[in-house]
């Protein structure tokens, strides 16, 4: 069953970016920066912990997860730290995830070779 509901969130997640592409002259990347904001928010207001305990991974592993992430590390580094972890915190929550997307991002940099369009 956490399989199917995963599988719902993540795709209700999908289903809404593809429709802003079908439907509005909205860029992929403002999709994406959209998302990582609403993630933010919605994880600011206390919603997305909802979307997150019923969804599980549908719910963190997407751009919208991400910030989830961050809006978690930087309230606990805040709590922790002050306000010295508003500016740390979601750097630190999220780094193993940048640092894995950088070094993945080399690695196939390195196998493939580009070529414009």
């Amino acid at each position: 069953m956490d399989y199917l509901k995963a599988f719902l969130v993540g795709g209700a997640f999908c289903l809404i970016a593809q429709i802003f592409i079908d439907k509005t002259a909205v860029t992929g990347a403002r999709i994406l920066v959209s998302y990582v904001v609403a993630g933010v928010a919605l994880t600011g207001i206390g919603a997305y912990k909802y979307v997150v305990d019923f969804g599980g991974a549908g719910a963190t592993v997407p751009i919208v997860g991400f910030g989830y992430t961050l809006a978690e590390a930087t309230k606990a580094a805040v709590d922790e730290k002050g306000l010295l972890g508003a500016l740390t915190g979601g750097l630190s929550g999220t780094s193993a995830g940048i640092a894995a997307a950088v070094v993945f991002a080399f690695i196939w940099a390195l196998i493939f070779k580009s070529r414009q369009k």
